[in-house]
């Protein structure tokens, strides 16, 4: 006797038979796509392996080099003065004109000066009256001193005297002090330069009013320049004064021009933390022009061997840094330790050693293994 009834023996096979059909399935689902993943990873290494990168290569070596830090900078006078008006008065005539050359004490303009003629004639009469007058208070004080000791006239009359003799000397003395105070403002009506160096602006015109402290002519002096740049917080360690620095400007590409270090300033600026600094170099031929911009290298140390690399040949991935080089026809991927840059070289603390073949050519289109082929 059948323990299920007919019916129920049937469904119950049918639903076995269907399941072994889906493990059946699934395992042939597995076999594939493992299969599938062993031939893709073989294409991978084939395509590798069958990839050739065309580069070029460059020797590693070592260069004799002074450890420098480099920045950028900007040129300026190092004296320059504004020459003003020390009178009022109007700009009777300018004796100069912008990019003339001038010396010290030259006359760059003169002041209309008939007022300040009048004046001093003026106080100089006043001074010959006061002088006359204490001429006059000596003699009546020699006098009357003489009939004081003869007892003819009383103390009284004789102190009268003395106080008009004090009297006299004092407005002597404050005549001849307007008195040269008056040729003194006659003398400012021509105006003369302070410093030797050539003429930058003229800031007023003839005919012009101009009032006491009126900017009139800019003179500069640049027989020498100052070179003034900014250095990294980290940096502010290795500058002293008297080092050397040498610079180039856009309008001379293949000359090298030298400074040395001549002041440091206190603190660094609030807003980009960087050190102030300041270096001058002599301009004797006047090449060199307040306001160009200049690169800056400033040494820091004594030449020494250095093994560097092109900064080229160097790819950045977020914090590595690496290099390929080629090796028994393969590229091989290096991580490497950056030092100080050096123009077009950078130095090579760790990574790759004198003698290797570094990639400067073609390493972006290379991965480690990959083989290359050297292009001369």
């Amino acid at each position: 006797m059948s323990l299920f009834p007919d019916r129920e023996f049937e469904g119950f096979m049918q639903s076995v038979c269907g399941l072994r059909r889906v493990a059946l399935v699934i395992l042939l689902v597995c076999a594939l796509l493992g299969a599938s993943s062993e031939g893709c990873t073989k294409k991978e290494e084939t395509a590798k392996q069958d990839k050739v990168v065309n580069v070029k290569v460059q020797k590693v070596g070592k260069q004799t080099l002074r450890p420098m830090i480099e920045a950028v900078g900007s040129l300026t006078p190092v004296e320059e003065t504004v020459v003003a008006a020390e009178v009022d008065g109007v700009v009777k005539e300018y004796l100069v004109d912008e990019g003339d050359r001038v010396a010290r004490g030259q006359v760059l303009v003169r002041i209309k000066d008939t007022d300040y003629l009048l004046a001093v004639d003026a106080a100089r009469a006043a001074l010959k009256l006061a002088e006359a007058n204490l001429e006059n208070a000596l003699a009546q004080y020699g006098r009357m001193k003489a009939l004081f000791d003869q007892q003819v006239v009383s103390k009284q009359e004789y102190d009268n005297m003395a106080t008009r003799l004090d009297v006299a000397r004092q407005e002597r003395e404050r005549a001849k002090a307007a008195s040269d105070l008056a040729v003194q403002r006659l003398s400012k009506t021509t105006v003369t330069s302070p410093i030797s160096g050539e003429v930058m602006h003229k800031a007023a015109a003839e005919g012009d009013f101009v009032g006491v402290g009126r900017p009139l002519v800019r003179v500069v002096d640049a027989s020498s320049v100052k070179l003034t740049f900014s250095i990294p917080e980290k940096e502010v360690t290795r500058v002293r004064k008297g080092q050397d620095v040498a610079f180039h400007v856009e309008a001379y590409p293949a000359r090298t021009f030298s400074a040395r270090v001549s002041s440091i300033l206190p603190a660094l600026d609030d807003r980009t933390r960087m050190l102030e600094v300041q270096a001058l170099a002599p301009n004797a031929s006047g090449e060199l022009r307040p306001g160009m911009f200049a690169r800056v290298s400033l040494f820091v140390g004594d030449p020494k061997p250095t093994v560097v690399i092109p900064v080229t040949s160097v790819l950045y991935e977020g914090t590595r840094t690496r290099v390929f080089v080629a090796e028994g026809g393969k590229a091989l991927e290096r991580e490497v330790t950056l030092g100080a840059k050096y123009g077009e070289f950078v130095e090579v603390l760790s990574g790759v050693e004198e003698g290797e073949t570094i990639i400067v050519v073609g390493q972006t289109a290379a991965s480690d293994g990959v083989k290359v082929h050297v292009v001369e």
